[in-house]
């Protein structure tokens, strides 16, 4: 990590993640949403775009796969912008403009507004998917580096709903 963005990590560590986004129902943002524990989500897969949907908070994603380029005035969101090309049985979706008030974890490993992140989704197995994450980000890491993660198959196709809890909010804590 670049000095900056080590302190600040080691200040949410120490801190136990008080103040993560997800505590105050606000989206993980990418990759954290598709990592959350206990989380599930589903991929839906349209002519020109694959969707997940995730049954955290009703939220969803769109990587469009129609041939699109990144917009270039695109405004920061929690989600990103995400496009995707299909190379053989692998999706490759790469997304940009996520605000940095997002965590790339739980455990709040911070980004810069310079994040690319490039997913490789390919099923490794009947009911397993993995995911190749690269997380490529000068402005916070000195290189780009990569993580594999490796999904099971929730049986049964209804993510039910789940709606983040109101909470009372001591704005002193953010």
């Amino acid at each position: 990590m670049q000095p900056p963005a080590e302190a600040l990590f080691k200040e949410r560590l120490a801190s136990k993640g008080r103040g993560r986004p997800s505590d105050r129902c606000l989206p993980r943002g990418v990759p954290g949403m598709m990592t959350a524990r206990d989380h599930p989500w589903k991929i839906v897969q349209t002519p020109g775009a694959v969707i997940i949907l995730f049954r955290e908070s009703l939220h969803y994603r769109q990587i469009f796969t129609d041939g699109r380029p990144f917009p270039e005035d695109a405004p920061p969101t929690w989600l990103g912008y995400s496009i995707g090309r299909w190379e053989g049985d692998t999706l490759v979706a790469e997304t940009i403009g996520l605000t940095e008030q997002t965590w790339l974890d739980e455990s709040g490993h911070p980004h810069s507004d310079a994040l690319r992140v490039t997913e490789r989704f390919r099923r490794a197995a009947a009911g397993m998917l993995d995911v190749e994450v690269t997380i490529d980000d000068p402005k916070t890491y000195v290189r780009p580096w990569t993580v594999t993660v490796r999904f099971e198959r929730v049986p049964g196709d209804d993510l039910g709903e789940q709606v983040c809890p109101v909470q009372p909010v001591d704005d002193r804590q953010y």
